[in-house]
Order: structure tokens, then sequence, then C-alpha cells
């Protein structure tokens, strides 16, 4: 008789797994005394997840940093007049040239703005790229882990849309006419001194702090994301990043 109850009690628990979409979930279904839980999370699950935030994410960062005062009233990515060349901005000054150095500083952002505009399909291949190895170190890395991969796939091919984009737009700022003459002025005078040139290449200093404020907001909306459950605007996005420290 006991051998057929044990039998007995074997096939059912059989049926029971039988049910389960995963061994996670069987797994789960014996350490809860045979009280079932919410099923494991899938591969698929965890890449379509990771892509809809990235997705989300990006969508919300290109948004706030392409329109108008993106970069130059949001004072964590404002592009300022070239640190390392203060001192060109103090002789800009001298010279009376006080509303072109402000009008320079407003198109050095407009220029970030407008380059932004380009991100969105770049972003989008990597994203459509993710492999599943991916996407798990993105679910565990913590705070910035999907912003890395990011920058690890799209850097380059960002330098390269920005940086025509830059340059048509900052050729339109009157300054660029004296910048490239007082930067010669001042590297010549630096090469008598020893001291320390100017790179003075502007496109370049645009087009790099304009990828690196993207970034920025981009981190910020994905950290979002991972903390406030009121970010996750999907079920999807719920069932994944809701997962994280369980």
């Amino acid at each position: 008789m006991r051998k057929f109850t044990t039998i007995l009690a074997l096939s059912s628990f059989i049926i029971v797994l039988s049910g389960c979409d995963t061994i996670k979930e069987a797994a789960s279904t014996i350490n809860n005394g045979g009280t079932s839980t919410t099923p494991s999370l899938t591969n698929t699950e965890v890449i379509s997840g990771l892509k809809e935030a990235l997705t989300v994410g990006i969508q919300n960062s290109v948004n706030l940093t392409s329109i108008t005062d993106g970069f130059l009233k949001n004072d964590a990515i404002r592009l300022p007049f070239p640190p390392d060349a203060l001192k060109v901005r103090e002789k800009a000054m001298d010279w009376g040239l006080g509303s072109q150095v402000e009008k320079f500083e407003t198109t050095l952002n407009r220029a970030a703005e407008e380059a932004t505009k380009e991100a969105l399909p770049i972003f989008k291949d990597a994203i459509l790229n993710m492999s599943i190895s991916d996407g798990f170190s993105i679910l565990n890395g913590g705070d910035g882990a999907a912003t890395r991969f990011l920058k690890d796939n799209t850097t380059s091919k960002l330098v390269t849309a920005f940086s025509p984009k830059v340059k048509e737009a900052i050729s339109k700022v009157k300054l660029t006419e004296y910048w490239n003459p007082i930067i010669t002025k001042y590297n010549n005078a630096m090469s008598l001194t020893g001291g320390a040139k100017i790179n003075p290449d502007l496109n370049q200093y645009v087009t790099e702090r304009a990828v690196a404020g993207l970034f920025q907001m981009v981190e910020k909306e994905e950290n979002k994301i991972r903390k406030d459950p009121a970010a996750r605007v999907t079920d999807l996005l719920s069932k994944v990043f809701g997962s994280i420290g369980k």
C-alpha cells in the first residue's frame, strides 16, 4: 500500500512539472511547498525588456536634448566656452566682443542640440544587435550598465554623424571669424614661452561634449527605470526590472 501511495505521489508531481513553462518555475514550486509563484524570466523576456528599456531611455534623452535650449538651459550638460581657452575668451572680452562671446557660447549649444537629432537611428541599430549575453550583463550590471553598452557600441558612429552637423552650426556664428586668428596668435606666443597650446578644433570640442552630454542624459533615464517603478511604463519593463534583487 505504501509503495502504491509513493508511486501515486510521484506521478502527480510529474504532472505538475509538465505544466511548468521553465525548469526554474518548477524549482520555485518545489521550494515553496507546492505553491505556484510568478514564472521566472525567460531569455526572450530579458532581451525584449532590455531593448524596450533602452528604446524608452534613448527616446526620452534625444527628445530632451535635441530641442531648443535642450543643452543651453540644462546646467548639467550645457557647453561653456572651451575651458582650456578661457584666456582666449578674456582676450575677446578685452576687445569688446562680449556680445559675440555670448552668441558664440549659445551657438555651441545650438550645434549640440542639432547634432543629437542624428543619434536615434544609431542607438536603435545597437539595440537591435544586442545579444543574450549583453542583455543579462546589462540587467545585472547595476546603474549605468545599459549606457556603457551603448557607449561601447555607438560612440564612434555618433562622432561621425555629429561632426558635420556641428561644423555647419558653428560656422554661422561671427566669433568663429576671430577664433582661428586669436588661437593662432595665442599658440604662437605659447611656442615662445613654453606654455600649453590650445586645440583650435572647435568642431571636435563641441562634438565630444555633445556626445558626452547625450550619454549623461541616457544614463539618467536608465537609472530612473532601474529605481523608480513609475518609470517602467510597460508590463514587460515592470516584470524585468522588478526581478532585480529578488
